[in-house]
């Protein structure tokens, strides 16, 4: 088209316009009525979306806004420091937006400590000035006085779980008597825990002058009660620390379902604090040992006011999972557990020394469910139960090295419907026949299922378990523990019993003869804050 043209059609155009306010206005109006047509519309669509699935609606912006501010707890009320890089261990700050909130309040001094810990970790941990001198001093089989940094080494004994509580009990153990806490870890324990503590490692170097850590029992000549016994070194408090062997060997170990003497008197601990290198064997939660002793009763209430908190308070700062872990346990959740309204798990442990036939174990779980109404009745739906709430779902995860209880449950649900008409959907993670403790990915779906556990509403456990104990202390529940039918819970006790308190059980009470004082186990529990434990009667258990 010619340009003149053009420009001539334009200025009439722009004439036009001139000439014809009116035109203005009144496609003013339109494009004004047109806008708030479409602004109402929006309004409308706003505030029906409440009227719609309010869960699904939360439920999809969960999915994908930022962990961080799904909560307002992530640093755990400050038990956990923020000084850590996020993406070395996904599971540190996120893990809290699936639990529960704690019910247990953190002292400010449990904070303080921490926080002073982690300062000492840094300055004494490997890598630092201050270890390589320590090591030094080791090497050269001496003991020396006013050592700026002492130390105890974790070794292992046993299953995961009971790793777990004895990792918990040293870790107290070493802020009670200011050391440095280092793990043994072998392979299959690598990239299982995150790293606590920032700055630093709390992993023991590979070269360290110890290597064979597994040669270290009740009876080596490093151990303190053999030295004791054997008079290799005094019993008198004021021994001078010169005259001290360079390392010495702590086995809090259960021996014949006792923990060692010499281990948890007064007078033996001031002993021990004079020796810079300790090597320290446990498959206990031996905190409650602890407890009984005068010299920490005062710390130790500062630290937890409410005494029944330590293991998971601790738990949850030092036993965070690593993230090929975090990995297993994130996608489950998601995948399984993410949209339920309530979440039951239950943890089923048969002990080989102890074989319960699989029909009367699934027989105790079900009278224990019916007494306390654990898991969703099933029958024939009442009509006004399930108009009344159809929108409810339930997860069951059944945690076990066997798939039977599994598929038992899963069937039950899958014939019957349930009484209410919830929707009722069972998972089991794995089922690996065999406890199979140096395996690393064996252990890395245990600590899975131990987090998964301790994500549930309700948790049931079975007596005995450590696994079991890991769990509900975690999530800071009070587990209903099944009695399986044994020597040990004759068939007409009941099947089941709600734990009072959160608290690991030490089956394993020490033998206390400090200053001719009896065996607690045998003599009154010298603190009403100790009793013995509902799953064990020998046992002794935090309360309170």
């Amino acid at each position: 088209m010619d340009t003149e043209v053009v420009a001539a059609q334009r200025k009439d155009w722009r004439r036009r316009i001139t000439r014809s306010p009116e035109m203005v206005v009144v496609g003013m109006i339109i494009v004004f009525f047109s806008l708030m047509v479409f602004l109402s519309s929006i309004q409308r669509s706003f505030f029906l979306i409440p009227f719609k699935s309010s869960k699904n609606t939360r439920d999809s912006e969960h999915r994908y806004l930022d962990p961080g501010k799904l909560t307002n707890d992530r640093f755990l009320s400050g038990l956990l420091s923020p000084n850590f890089s996020e993406q070395n261990c996904l599971g540190r700050y996120k893990s809290s937006m699936y639990r529960k909130p704690s019910p247990f309040p953190v002292s400010t001094y449990l904070i303080q400590r921490l926080r002073e810990y982690e300062d000492y970790h840094k300055r004494c941990g490997p890598n630092s000035e201050l270890y390589q001198r320590s090591v030094e001093q080791l090497k050269s089989g001496r003991n020396v006085e006013n050592s700026e940094c002492k130390y105890v080494i974790w070794t292992k004994s046993n299953g995961l779980g009971n790793r777990m509580l004895s990792i918990v009990s040293t870790f107290l153990y070493s802020l009670l008597t200011k050391r440095v806490i280092l793990l043994d870890l072998t392979e299959e324990m690598e990239n299982l825990f995150c790293e606590p503590f920032p700055y630093s490692t709390w992993v023991l170097p590979p070269d360290f002058p110890i290597r064979d850590f597994q040669r270290f029992y009740k009876d080596s000549p490093e151990s303190y009660t053999k030295m004791v016994e054997n008079k290799t070194i005094s019993d008198d408090v004021d021994i001078s620390p010169e005259s001290l062997p360079a390392l010495v060997y702590l086995h809090a170990e259960n021996v014949n379902m006792h923990l060692q003497n010499h281990i948890f008197c007064d007078d033996d601990q001031r002993i021990l604090q004079k020796l810079n290198w300790m090597i320290l064997r446990s498959d206990s939660y031996f905190t409650a040992a602890l407890f009984l002793m005068p010299m920490y009763e005062k710390e130790l209430s500062q630290l937890f006011p409410v005494k029944e908190s330590v293991f998971h308070h601790l738990g949850r700062y030092i036993l965070q999972p690593a993230n090929p872990v975090w990995q297993i346990i994130e996608r489950f959740y998601k995948t399984y557990l993410y949209n339920a309204d309530e979440k039951i798990g239950i943890q089923i442990r048969i002990f080989p020394q102890a074989p319960v036939p699989f029909e009367k174990m699934y027989q105790r779980i079900l009278e224990c469910s019916e007494k306390e109404k654990l898991f969703p009745e099933v029958g024939p739906p009442n009509i006004t139960n399930a108009t009344s709430n159809p929108t409810k779902h339930t997860a069951i995860i059944v945690v076990s090295l066997f798939s039977e209880y599994f598929e038992k449950i899963k069937s039950t649900y899958y014939e019957n419907s349930t009484l209410t008409g919830e929707m009722v959907a069972v998972y089991q993670p794995s089922h690996e026949v065999h406890q199979k403790t140096h395996a690393q990915f064996h252990n890395y779906k245990a600590l899975a299922e131990m987090y998964l556990l301790s994500y549930c509403d309700k948790i049931v456990t079975s007596a005995g378990s450590t696994f079991g104990y890991v769990s509900h202390g975690l999530a800071g529940s009070m587990p209903w523990i099944i009695r399986p039918p044994s020597w040990m819970y004759p068939g007409n006790g009941p099947a089941c019993i709600k734990s009072l308190s959160v608290e690991p059980c030490l089956h394993s009470p020490p033998i206390i003869e400090c200053k001719g004082k009896d065996n607690v186990n045998d003599a009154e529990i010298p603190v009403p804050y100790i009793k013995h434990c509902e799953d064990s009667d020998s046992g002794l258990k935090i309360f309170g």
